[in-house]
């Protein structure tokens, strides 16, 4: 099955809430939590298989303060692969550090997003940067 968005969020509150969010917004959308870095690397690059582009999404929503490889670290990798560079990746955490603003922006990340505090924010992001990626946005195909 194709993959719509791939989240990768290690607070269980956020990932719980974005996936219902989702699910409202997208009925039919096909939604793949992962919870830290290493898994979201293991995902694209299991060295026991080749890349499925069945499982490539059309859109990535990282944060960048995962355990076990940061967001950052997971960006590198994405971007210096030839397939998956290709993936729009949107950051959505709760930093809004310069520096990781920035650090981000240099790996080549699509859009930096800080999450709202309250809910109806939160939900408001979500809905609209999920549809812009998913119903507007022009990918390339692999």
């Amino acid at each position: 099955m194709k993959v719509d968005i791939l989240l990768v969020e290690d607070n269980y509150d956020d990932a719980a809430l974005a996936m219902r969010i989702l699910k409202q917004e997208h009925p039919t959308a096909h939604v793949v939590l992962l919870r830290d870095g290493a898994e979201a690397l293991e995902y694209f690059f299991d060295p026991t298989s080749t890349l499925n582009h069945q499982r490539l999404p059309k859109v990535i929503f990282l944060d960048i303060k995962l355990p076990k490889l940061t967001g950052p670290e997971v960006l590198k990798r994405l971007k210096a692969h030839s397939v998956t560079r290709r993936i729009p990746v949107v950051v959505m955490t709760s930093s809004n550090q310069q520096r990781d603003v920035s650090e981000c922006y240099e790996l080549g990340v699509n859009s930096y997003l800080v999450k709202p505090i309250d809910f109806q924010s939160y939900q408001s992001m979500i809905s609209t940067c999920s549809r812009y990626w998913l119903n507007y946005n022009v990918t390339m195909t692999t």
